[in-house]
Order: structure tokens, then C-alpha cells, then sequence
């Protein structure tokens, strides 16, 4: 699920306003869109890129015969799953699901799919990914070298503008970012934070990770298994301290229901697993620069 600039990106709906936006954008940033899918433009030419009915057509159009490294979804809520399966059936291995109020039922229908495939989603509801310096796929601001710089700090967000922030505050401080990956704000999704942990635990480039969480769900809780066995060190924060219960707070999974997702369950389970929980997003910086001091 981290990409380099090398990795082949095939854009669902590419013909749309966003679509169009942002595909524009990743290419200035060296990502390397191959075309995109829009079965009513197949055949034409959009941003000078093909466009093709399907991505099982744009897959066999591959003169060199390679695969399509992943797939980047524009599209409604409505047509989301047939998207997914559209992928999947072309050999995609990593999916971005950008889309948002996909229902529940067709995304754990997505999420079985991927995994029969041996395929991952990262989403629905995700803002995307970046590697620093090499490429990003959705719409975070990679672009802009006042948020994203190269580094070794990896991090994990289900919320894109937390994320963003983050991450500024990280560049600001001097602290450059090996990799973003955001999982997503719906309470079912393709990649879990645990899994996303998992990934920067393998990943050469990461020397420290930072974890992302909200209320809602137990994502964190999972993940906290994951940090408790990491040798690198992990410094989270946790959106929604004083979030009243039961209602829900920005995302479809951050909503706390009688004692389960709450803060302050999940910030036990990271703080014994051995992160440093810190209270505000600007803490963050500080908090990274004092564990891999103390790790070193």
C-alpha cells in the first residue's frame, strides 16, 4: 500500500470535475496515471490520457503486457461496488476508495471481494495516500512542500484534514514523512489502521509512525496489537476527548456506542501497548523527535 513513482495508476472517472482536478495534480506530482475508465467516454482521449470502458480493457490495452499497480475511484456511491469489481476482475491489486456513503453492505461485499482476489482496498471514505518526493493517489495535498517532505516518519489517519494537519505540523518542526496512509472515516473498511501500523512496521524507509484515531469502532484497539509488538516507536493521537455519546462526530465511525469505542479505551489500550499519547495534533512533532531520540 505504499507506492512509488514508478507504480501504474488507473483513474475511475476520470472525466469528472474532481477527477479531472486531481488527476492533474498527481501527475504534476510524478505519480504515473496510465488513463482512466468512463464506459459512456471509452475510446476518447481526456487530459491526453486514454480513456476506457472498463479497467479489464484498459488492462489488455497494456502494450508491454504489465500489470496496473492500482486503481483510484471518482465515482458515486451507487457505483462504487461495480467499480471495485471492475478492478478486481482487471487484476488490480490496490484500490483507492475515495467515494464516500458507499452502504455498508456493498463494502463489506467490496471488502470480501479484495480479499478472495488477494487484492486490498484502502477506503471507502479515505482521502488517499502519499509517498513523499515519489507520488500520491486521491486528493491529499502531496504537492504542497509546506505539509509533505521526505522523511522516515510514517503516518496513519482515518480522517484526511487530521492527516493534513498533522503533517504539517511535522514539516513545520523539521520532521519529514516517509508515507501517508489513510484508512478512512466509515466504521467498515478495506484496510484497517492495524494493518496500515503493520505495513510502516515493514517498511524500511519508516523509522517512527504516528497513529491517527478517533472515537468510534475499535481500529485503535486493534492497532494497539500491533504497536505492542513494534520495534519502532509509535506516537498517536486521539480525536473526540469530550465527544458527548451517541452522537456521531464527523465520520459514520466516529460514534461512540455504551462502553465500546470510547477515547479513553482506546487511549489505554495504545498507551500499555507502548505508545505516547499525546493531547493536542501540535504536540505531536515534539513527542516524535523524544521517542526516536530515546530509541536511537
Amino acid at each position: 500500500m505504499i507506492l512509488d513513482r514508478n507504480a501504474t495508476v488507473l483513474v475511475h472517472g476520470i472525466t469528472g470535475k474532481q477527477a479531472t482536478f486531481w488527476t492533474e495534480q498527481m501527475r504534476a506530482y510524478g505519480t504515473n496515471v496510465i488513463g482512466g475508465v468512463n464506459p459512456k467516454r471509452a475510446g476518447e482521449h481526456h487530459l491526453e490520457l486514454p480513456v476506457y470502458g472498463s479497467a479489464t480493457e484498459a488492462m489488455a490495452d497494456r502494450a508491454s503486457g504489465t500489470a496496473i499497480d492500482a486503481s483510484v475511484f471518482f465515482v458515486p456511491a451507487n457505483g462504487a461496488r461495480a467499480a471495485v469489481d471492475d478492478a478486481l476482475t482487471a487484476g488490480v491489486e490496490l484500490l483507492v476508495v475515495l467515494t464516500e456513503f458507499i452502504p455498508v453492505h456493498d463494502t463489506m461485499a467490496m471488502a470480501r471481494s479484495a480479499r478472495e482476489a488477494g487484492a486490498r482496498i484502502i477506503g471507502p471514505n479515505t482521502a488517499g495516500i502519499v509517498t513523499p518526493g515519489e507520488c500520491f493517489v486521491g486528493f491529499m495535498p502531496a504537492f504542497n512542500p509546506a505539509v509533505f517532505t521526505p522523511g522516515s516518519v510514517g503516518v496513519v489517519s482515518r480522517s484526511g484534514s487530521l492527516g493534513t494537519l498533522v503533517s504539517l505540523e511535522l514539516t513545520r518542526n523539521g520532521i519529514g514523512q516517509s508515507a501517508f496512509i489513510g484508512v478512512g472515516g466509515d466504521p467498515v473498511s478495506g484496510t484497517s489502521s492495524a494493518e496500515a501500523v503493520q505495513a510502516l512496521v515493514d517498511h524500511d524507509a519508516t523509522e517512527a509512525i504516528v497513529l491517527l484515531g478517533e472515537i468510534g469502532g475499535v481500529k485503535e484497539e486493534q492497532a494497539a496489537e500491533i504497536v505492542a509488538t513494534s520495534t519502532k516507536p509509535v506516537v498517536a493521537y486521539l480525536a473526540g476527548a469530550h465527544a458527548p455519546p451517541g452522537k456521531k462526530m464527523g465520520h459514520a465511525g466516529a460514534i461512540v456506542s455504551g462502553n465500546t469505542g470510547t477515547y479513553a479505551s482506546k487511549r489505554k489500550a495504545l498507551q500499555e501497548a507502548g505508545a505516547v499519547v499525546v493531547d493536542a495534533p501540535w504536540q505531536v512533532p515534539a513527542a516524535v523527535a523524544e521517542t526516536t531520540t530515546a530509541a536511537s
